[in-house]
């Protein structure tokens, strides 16, 4: 299946406002859960769009540009690493999701999304398993989440330079696991996520 035949199909159905859904930051040990969802106008296809970790950084930054400057709308849900404690990654990813939705400036018909159903949406949705290798709103979601998360972990790294957010985004890369081996871990790190459930207070 070409990354456009989903949409075209469903546009020559009279769906107007397909939206696109994806995630970023599920498996990282610190840092928020974030979630994309685009919608274009009918008929849009922007060349090289493909699923956010198959592409370089600076790739990922200049369809991030040509997504956000040819969408019809696109929203951006984000659920802190308190909250993902609080509920688990599963509820907190949907969360962000149904917030992502929710900043879309137009309702959409039909929601395509990554991976698994979102409950208790409300509206209609097609969950398909690795989307971003076939509808590219879905891939063009994954790449705005992915980019919006990088440059917040980014931010973060001023904060905490000893962990090495900008280069690991908070995953478990073997520097982050001997940075929280030395300095425990910090205000942004998951506390029900293993090393760091079982380490002493944040810092």
């Amino acid at each position: 299946m070409s990354l456009t035949r989903l949409e075209r199909d469903l546009w020559s159905k009279n769906f107007r406002f397909l939206a696109g859904v994806d995630e970023a930051g599920r498996g990282p040990l610190a840092g928020p859960v974030l979630a994309a969802a685009v919608v274009f106008k009918e008929g849009t296809v922007i060349e090289g769009v493909r699923d956010s970790k198959k592409l370089s950084p600076q790739k990922r930054e200049e369809l991030f540009e040509q997504i956000v400057n040819e969408c019809l709308s696109y929203g951006v849900g984000i659920v802190e690493h308190d909250v993902i404690d609080y509920v688990n990654i599963r509820c907190a990813t949907f969360t962000a999701m149904r917030l992502a939705i929710s900043e879309l400036s137009v309702v959409p018909d039909h929601v395509l999304v990554d991976g698994h159903a979102i409950p208790e949406l409300g509206l209609p949705q097609l969950a398909i398993i690795r989307g971003e290798d076939q509808s590219m709103s879905i891939a063009a979601a994954s790449i705005l989440a992915k980019v919006h998360r990088d440059r917040l972990m980014e931010l973060y790294d001023t904060a905490y330079p000893q962990y090495g957010f900008a280069r690991n985004k908070g995953y478990a890369t073997p520097q982050h696991l001997e940075a929280l081996l030395s300095h425990g871990p910090c205000r942004i790190h998951r506390r029900t996520f293993r090393p760091t459930r079982d380490m002493q207070q944040p810092r």
